[in-house]
């Protein structure tokens, strides 16, 4: 089944720290101000419904600061290598490093 989206999602190149649900960090493999979906090479732990705080670092070349999400989680889909995620964003704490970070991916295209 395909759902369209209202905010077009943008493929990223991030980190995400989970503390209270995997050791290390997630690959943030696309982001938009709506939602996101993470990677891990391991199973993740979360509940559908149950909000999250997603710590991102944003690599290098987007020369923004980390910042905190907080998120929903949507669905969790494990795959033979790898477990995906996907989040509904409920708030960004720190809005304005989100922002430039989403206007810097979709700058990059």
């Amino acid at each position: 089944m395909f759902i369209e989206r209202k905010n077009k999602r943008l493929p990223s190149f991030a980190t995400v720290i989970m503390r209270d649900v995997f050791i290390g960090s997630a690959l943030l493999k696309d982001i938009s101000v709506s939602g996101c979906r993470i990677e891990h090479t391991m199973m993740i732990n979360v509940e559908k419904g149950k909000r999250y705080t997603l710590r991102i670092k944003p690599e290098s070349s987007a020369k923004v600061a980390e910042f905190d999400l907080e998120a929903e989680a949507c669905w969790v889909k494990a795959g033979n290598c790898a477990c995906e995620a996907g989040f509904s964003i409920a708030e960004s704490p720190k809005g304005r490093a989100f922002q430039r970070y989403v206007d810097y991916l979709a700058y990059r295209g």
